[in-house]
C-alpha cells in the first residue's frame, strides 16, 4: 500500500488532482439543460449576459425566501441576469411545476439530476447558488440564502467590459 509519503504516489496524487480540477473547470465551462417547459439553456447561449444558477427544493425554508428575490432579478432587465432554477429532492415534475406556478416563478426552472449537477457545479447545501459573469465564467458560489441586493452589489461592482 502506498502512503503520502511514497516518491512515487505524490506525483501520481497531485496530477490526480489538477485533472480533476480541469475537467471540473470544463464542464463549468458550458452546460446544457432542459427546463419543464422542454426550452433548452445553456451556458453559451446566454454570452453577454449573467447567469445565476439556483439549486432549491420545495421543503427548504431559506431556498423559499430568496424566491421573490430570484424572480425580481429574473424580471428586472437592468441587471441583464438570467436566473435559471435547478429543483432538487422532488417527488415527481408535476410537483416542482406546481409549486413554481404558484409562486408565480418565471425564470426557468430544471429538474436536477446528478447529470445537470456535474455540468452545472456540485450541490454542497440547499439553496446553492452558482453566478456566471457575461463572458461565462464562474465568479461567485453561495451555500445558502442569497438576496436581490446581495447579487445586484456584486453585478455592480465587476466593471463593464467594453463592447467590440
Amino acid at each position: 500500500m502506498q502512503t503520502l509519503q511514497s516518491g512515487r504516489f505524490y506525483p501520481m496524487w497531485l496530477a490526480g488532482l489538477l485533472l480533476a480540477l480541469m475537467v471540473s473547470a470544463a464542464q463549468a465551462a458550458d452546460f446544457k439543460v432542459t427546463d419543464t417547459n422542454g426550452k433548452t439553456h445553456s451556458l453559451s447561449g446566454y454570452k453577454g449576459k449573467w447567469v445565476l444558477v439556483n439549486y432549491w427544493a420545495t421543503w427548504c425554508p431559506p431556498c423559499l425566501e430568496e424566491i421573490p428575490d430570484l424572480i425580481a432579478l429574473h424580471e428586472n432587465k437592468k441587471n441583464n441576469l438570467v436566473v435559471i432554477g435547478v429543483a432538487m429532492d422532488y417527488r415527481n415534475a408535476k410537483q416542482v411545476t406546481d409549486f413554481a406556478e404558484g409562486l408565480l416563478v418565471e425564470y426557468p426552472i430544471v429538474l436536477g439530476t446528478p447529470e445537470i449537477v456535474s455540468q452545472i457545479g456540485p450541490v454542497q447545501g440547499l439553496p446553492t447558488t452558482y453566478l456566471f459573469n457575461p463572458e461565462g465564467k464562474m465568479v461567485a458560489q453561495q451555500v445558502g440564502l442569497i438576496t436581490r441586493a446581495s447579487v445586484e452589489s456584486y453585478i455592480a461592482s465587476k466593471p463593464a467590459r467594453p463592447k467590440k
